[in-house]
């Protein structure tokens, strides 16, 4: 079938404070303010429209405040929001997040929003959204129910499912649940405890054989673990690759988004039939673009790829992304 992504999540709206001067946490620090456009599902969303790539947006949208605006702006990037629920209050959540004077975070505090209208949505239409999407993505900060309803539907009907943890309590708590995916994509810290080894401090070698230790007894297929500045290991259980990427050189601006974006580069490559070698290097280049703006997703994406020459050779290979 014709490529067309559904990408489950919610809408968070992010409150960023960027000092003016060195950071210091226990001082009033004069800076710059600002409310941007949030939730890991809404910026791996944006970020898959704004590369062309023909996507919907399964979320729970609010009708009044900022929800509008949320809608009008995924509009605008060409994704559809035709599967979304709509609601007057409690669909969107905030996220208020401190970033010291180089763009790193300092501290962050989410305000979750109701998920029993996000679980009613999926029970009602779930195999309506499966049946018409080429591949499922959903962000793991979501509840039991809703996870496992989407892995099952997306098992039944043969569709591959990616996904990514945003909140480590659902996959801690149900472990089994990574299974049923094709593709996860986690950081460091968290490979720390889905592996319960202490992946972080390992040697390059120790990961890539830690990573492919842990998926030969899962049922997941492929699986990236990103490394911050030290780029990120892969391992797809299917070929037998493995390997590592490091990052590129870039401006840091603000570090928040780099691992939407670069889960959304994966699922760019993915889908379009590259192998996760090749998607590693998507996510990567899509990251450090995300973290040179001070939004949480690339506002110039499609430029960025069309500029790129590794990129547009590798996206544009089967003519599916940016021909939407």
């Amino acid at each position: 079938m014709s490529l067309f992504l559904s990408v489950l999540g919610t809408v968070f709206m992010d409150v960023k404070g960027f000092p003016f001067q060195a950071y210091e946490a226990k001082n009033r620090n004069l800076g710059n303010v600002q409310f941007v456009h949030g939730g890991v599902g809404r910026n791996i969303a944006e970020n898959l429209g704004r590369a062309g790539c023909p996507t919907a947006f399964v979320s729970v949208l609010e009708t009044t405040g900022m929800g509008p605006d949320v809608e009008n702006r995924l509009k605008a990037a060409n994704v559809s929001t035709d599967y979304s629920h709509y609601t007057k209050h409690g669909g969107m959540g905030m996220w208020m997040v401190i970033l010291d004077e180089t763009g790193e975070l300092q501290g962050s505090i989410s305000q979750m929003p109701d998920l029993k209208q996000m679980e009613q949505l999926i029970k009602d239409r779930g195999e309506e959204i499966v049946q018409a999407s080429s591949h499922i993505i959903t962000e793991l900060d979501l509840n039991h129910e809703i996870i496992a309803l989407i892995t099952s539907l997306a098992k039944k009907h043969n569709k591959p499912i990616y996904g990514l943890p945003a909140n480590m309590e659902i996959v801690l708590e149900h472990p089994e649940l990574l299974h049923d995916f094709d593709c996860f994509v986690c950081n460091n810290y968290e490979a720390d405890k889905i592996l319960d080894v202490d992946f972080t401090n390992m040697e390059l070698t120790a990961q890539l054989v830690a990573l492919t230790s842990y998926m030969n007894t899962s049922g997941l297929q492929q699986m990236v673990i990103t490394l911050g500045e030290k780029g990120s290991v892969f391992y797809d259980k299917k070929t037998g690759a493995r390997g590592h990427q490091p990052v590129f050189p870039v401006n840091l601006v603000d570090c928040s988004g780099a691992g939407d974006a670069y889960f959304s580069g994966i699922v760019m490559g993915l889908s379009t039939g590259l192998s996760l070698q090749e998607a590693v290097v998507c996510g990567t280049r899509v990251a450090g673009w995300t973290i040179e703006s001070t939004e949480s997703i690339c506002p110039d994406l499609m430029e960025k790829i069309e500029q790129n020459q590794e990129m547009r050779d590798l996206l544009f290979r089967h003519e599916l992304v940016g021909q939407a």
